[in-house]
């Protein structure tokens, strides 16, 4: 039989080993710390900063070492509410900007600001207004890459000391007030209506050109064909005639025939309705002598006429 008082010990001893097995536990929990890819952890030993731990696994010293909430060490992008800016024409603009930051330095990003997304949206704000504040309105809206670029190398070399690095600095939107909108649209539509009347001014004007020249290119390549026709037709009568000519001398014809030939011909000098008068020529008497002489021989015989 164990008696109470050993009973007691016994339950000592247990509770005992059950507290220094949590001990040991929370200590190895608080000793070993594992901080993920793109973070950096930093450390404080006795409230002072210590070391940045890597991604990885990492031991502490416990109750000695604290780690502070992890830093994102990735590019971050913040867009910030639309924000008033006065131009240089004492115009006032609703301006939207964008900024892709990155914390290089975990413990700058730690100790040397208090809240860094809040003092980049501060700084971006105030140095949009004095960039924007020097430029008219028109300038504003057509220097977007000019005034990225102005506040990239402000904002970068303001937040250097803080552990970041501005990557990039966008206008996402650039807000006139409506009344300058409405100018601004009427004065486009104005710029469009006169464009097309002058495209279409230019589109009449070469039409009637190229009509013009249609024209022109169809009289010259008609007169060519009448002329070249007119050539041809020249031709073919010349080469007739000559042909008739070569017929006629290859032929030998005699006076006679030549005679009745003409005879023949003369009937078709008063064809047509418009050959009221004609007159005989002084050749015909010398035809009529030579018809005379063919159809009858000097003693009186009678000949037959020659073939045509």
């Amino acid at each position: 039989m164990i008696g109470p008082s050993e009973f007691i010990g016994q339950l000592f001893v247990i509770a005992l080993l059950v507290v220094l097995a949590i001990f040991v536990i929370v200590v190895i929990v608080r000793a070993i710390r594992i901080v993920p890819q793109a973070y950096a952890g930093v450390v404080e030993r006795l409230g002072r900063y210590h070391k940045t731990l890597q991604p990885g696994l990492n031991i502490l010293v416990p109750f000695i070492d604290r780690m502070r909430p992890l830093v994102d060490m990735r590019e971050q992008v913040v867009s910030f509410p639309p924000q008033p800016v006065i131009t240089e024409d004492n115009l006032v603009v609703s301006i939207d900007t964008v900024v892709y930051f990155q914390v290089t330095d975990a413990r700058a990003a730690t100790y040397e600001i208090a809240n860094y997304l809040a003092a980049v949206e501060q700084l971006t704000t105030t140095t949009l207004r004095n960039v924007v504040g020097g430029l008219n309105l028109e300038e504003a809206l057509t220097s977007r890459d000019n005034i990225n670029g102005q506040l990239r190398v402000v904002l970068d070399e303001a937040t250097g000391k803080w552990g970041i690095r501005v990557n990039r600095v966008e206008l996402k939107a650039i807000d006139p007030p409506v009344s300058i909108q409405d100018s601004m649209e009427k004065q486009m539509r104005a710029e469009r209506d006169r464009r097309a009347a002058i495209l279409t001014a230019e589109g009449t004007k070469q039409s009637q050109i190229l009509e013009a020249e249609g024209r022109r290119q169809a009289e010259i390549l008609k007169a060519e064909g009448d002329a070249k026709a007119q050539v041809l037709r020249a031709q073919a009568e010349a080469e007739a005639i000559q042909t008739v000519f070569d017929a006629i001398h290859k032929g030998d014809p005699d006076p006679k025939l030549l005679a009745y030939q003409y005879l023949q011909t003369l009937p078709k000098l008063a064809e047509g309705d418009s050959n009221k008068m004609w007159i005989i020529p002084s050749e015909l008497t010398e035809a009529l002598k030579g018809i005379g002489q063919g159809f009858f021989s000097p003693k009186g015989e009678h000949r037959t006429p020659p073939s045509a």
